[in-house]
């Protein structure tokens, strides 16, 4: 089983690590999150919505420290992490969907509706890539390029959930 012999892989390259690789492991991998069967994406994203949730009700000030602070960190982590485990985009590095989901939520009334709607359309957008998420994936390399295609579809997600809430009339909370 080729996920199995994956995480077996990223155990052998934590277990030999340094303390900056070991660092950026475990956080672009959103604290093992990026090990779970399956979906590592769907679980780094499953994450980020208990974050939305945690730093919804900070001001805005605040909540913009913090996705900054995220955005920042995925794409210094990611880039160690991708040279550390040998791959362009590994897929145990989720750090960039937890940065892409709070770009969606960002702006959003915080309220479970909207945070289901933004996981589902995130999702969407960062599985399908529609254009130009793909070509900026393709194009961009390292850890900019691991982050950015997620952070378009955050901003995507967040037009189409914003347009559905005015075309409802209002929020939802």
């Amino acid at each position: 089983m080729e996920g199995s012999q994956e995480n077996r892989n990223f155990w052998r390259i934590l277990a030999n690590a340094g303390p900056g690789e070991r660092f950026s492991l475990i956080v672009s991998s959103w604290f093992l999150c990026g090990l779970l069967p399956g979906a590592p994406g769907t679980f780094g994203t499953a994450a980020a919505v208990i974050v939305a949730f945690l730093t919804g009700t900070l001001p805005m000030a605040y909540r913009a420290l913090i996705l900054v602070g995220i955005i920042v960190l995925a794409m210094l982590t990611s880039s160690v992490s991708a040279s550390a485990l040998g791959k362009e985009d590994p897929s145990e590095v989720v750090i960039d969907e937890v940065a892409g989901y709070l770009v969606a939520v960002f702006a959003l009334p915080v309220s479970l509706v909207n945070f289901v709607l933004a996981f589902i359309f995130f999702r969407a957008f960062d599985i399908l890539k529609p254009f130009p998420i793909a070509q900026v994936e393709k194009k961009v390399r390292g850890g900019i390029g691991i982050v950015l295609d997620d952070l378009l579809a955050g901003l995507f997600t967040f037009a189409v959930v914003k347009l559905i809430l005015i075309s409802i009339g209002g929020s939802l909370k």
